[in-house]
């Protein structure tokens, strides 16, 4: 049963998350996630949390938020982070952020529930509340209604707990030894979105009240202590001047990156969005050729190997894609998200059960991947283990929140899989979830 509030918590969020922004959807990459840890650590730490119990995560959407869901994930819309423009104010939206799980404000919202659930119905954020607080059962219960009023109530802050947010998270970045000033530049993005009409504000503005008052504290704090004032960190910089290069060179067009190498800080991040960029284009060629330069600057850097085999799987070039990843693999060998490229390249390459073994891995340490539980069910189907295959593709389903697809493959499963096994009770658990959200929609 512990499982099932596991499963459910994951479907929800991710829900959620499809509901309040736009239907986007995360962004997965290990590098970018790796430097999201390494800058919120001394955050995290400074505000009394585990660094290893919350991560932050990226939404693609262009427009610009930050919330938090529950107490375990940060999350930042692609939009207000590429507005950003040093690790400081980066830094300081994951201390805010933070502030609001310190300070209980999303343990409060799902102990006052039930007042919400007056609210014009059943918001998809009050059941990802009630998984992530444990309670399973009832959040299956709750069903994936969607009532917009009743999330929006659920999102939204109040201007005391904004105000102690405010308070709290510059208190954590001097702890940290991290420039305040950020903490205004990020604000000083969304002056004047008080005066437009909601539907012209960005997200974070309609979730997280803003006022003159709250703008001028930030300031007076921030002047009151200058003389606390954290010289700039070169290596939060670094990892600041990563994230922000290699997510542009992503999402914006090749032209705009190539025009721009010359910004990108440092040579090897250069290098490494100049092989995003033609990649993209696509110019194969071009691209391993810069991410061949890349790895000869940085040899012992997994992150570069996971992007030239993400490259050459793309290009497919498979032998050598599984090749990249192998080394990654070596040099990260906890890293769920490298495993689970190195599995889908060992599947390209048509290595079904190495495959299986790198994504069954992935999967224990990191099972919130549904590209990852695509590939893994794909294994298991080409190693003649169908019941798995429509247990993983179940558990996919339901992580997509698609349920009644989830409860199809989950029975498929059951009636494969040996009764009272571990697999089967999975499938159960699955099966459990469906059916009490379909009783719910009727």
């Amino acid at each position: 049963m512990q499982r099932l509030g596991h499963l459910l918590a994951a479907a929800l969020v991710w829900l959620a998350l499809t509901l309040q922004a736009g239907a986007a959807t995360l962004i997965r990459d290990a590098d970018i996630e790796h430097a999201l840890s390494e800058l919120s650590r001394p955050i995290l730490q400074a505000a009394g949390l585990s660094p290893n119990s919350v991560k932050v995560l990226i939404i693609q959407d262009d427009t610009m938020n930050a919330f938090v869901l529950d107490n375990n994930h940060i999350f930042i819309h692609s939009g207000l982070l590429l507005r950003m423009k040093t690790a400081a104010m980066l830094q300081s939206v994951i201390a805010h952020e933070a502030a609001h799980i310190a300070n209980g404000h999303m343990a409060r919202r799902s102990q006052n529930m039930a007042r919400a659930n007056t609210i014009s119905g059943l918001g998809i954020a009050l059941a990802a509340a009630a998984a992530a607080a444990g309670q399973g059962e009832a959040a299956a219960g709750l069903g994936l209604g969607v009532g917009r009023t009743a999330q929006r109530v659920f999102m939204s802050h109040t201007r005391a707990e904004e105000s102690a947010a405010d308070s709290d998270g510059l208190r954590y970045m001097e702890r940290a030894g991290v420039d305040k000033q950020g903490y205004a530049d990020v604000l000083g993005l969304f002056r004047g979105q008080e005066v437009l009409s909601e539907s012209r504000q960005d997200p974070y503005a309609r979730t997280h009240p803003l006022s003159r008052d709250r703008l001028r504290a930030v300031e007076a704090y921030i002047q009151a202590r200058r003389g606390n004032a954290a010289p700039p960190d070169p290596a939060a910089q670094y990892w600041f001047a990563r994230i922000n290069g290699k997510l542009s060179a992503f999402l914006r067009a090749p032209r705009w990156t190539l025009d721009r190498l010359d910004q990108s800080g440092t040579a090897d991040l250069a290098v490494m969005r100049e092989a995003i960029a033609h990649h993209r284009t696509p110019d194969p060629a071009r691209a391993i050729a810069a991410i061949d330069r890349l790895v000869a600057m940085r040899p012992k850097d997994p992150f570069v190997h996971d992007l030239r085999g993400q490259i050459l799987l793309e290009s497919r070039q498979f032998g050598a894609a599984v090749t990249a990843y192998q080394q990654a693999a070596a040099l990260a060998p906890r890293n769920a998200l490298i495993l689970a490229g190195y599995g889908r390249a060992l599947l390209a390459a048509d290595q079904p059960k190495a495959a299986l073994e790198a994504l069954m891995t992935a999967r224990d340490r990191d099972f919130r991947n549904p590209l990852m539980l695509r590939d893994l069910a794909v294994a298991y189907a080409k190693t003649g283990q169908d019941g798995m295959a429509s247990l993983v593709t179940a558990e996919r389903f339901a992580l997509m929140g698609r349920l009644p697809d989830a409860l199809i493959h989950a029975n498929r499963a059951a009636g494969l899989l040996p009764r009272g096994s571990a697999p089967f009770n999975r499938a159960q658990d699955v099966v459990f979830a469906a059916e009490a959200a379909a009783k719910q929609r009727r």
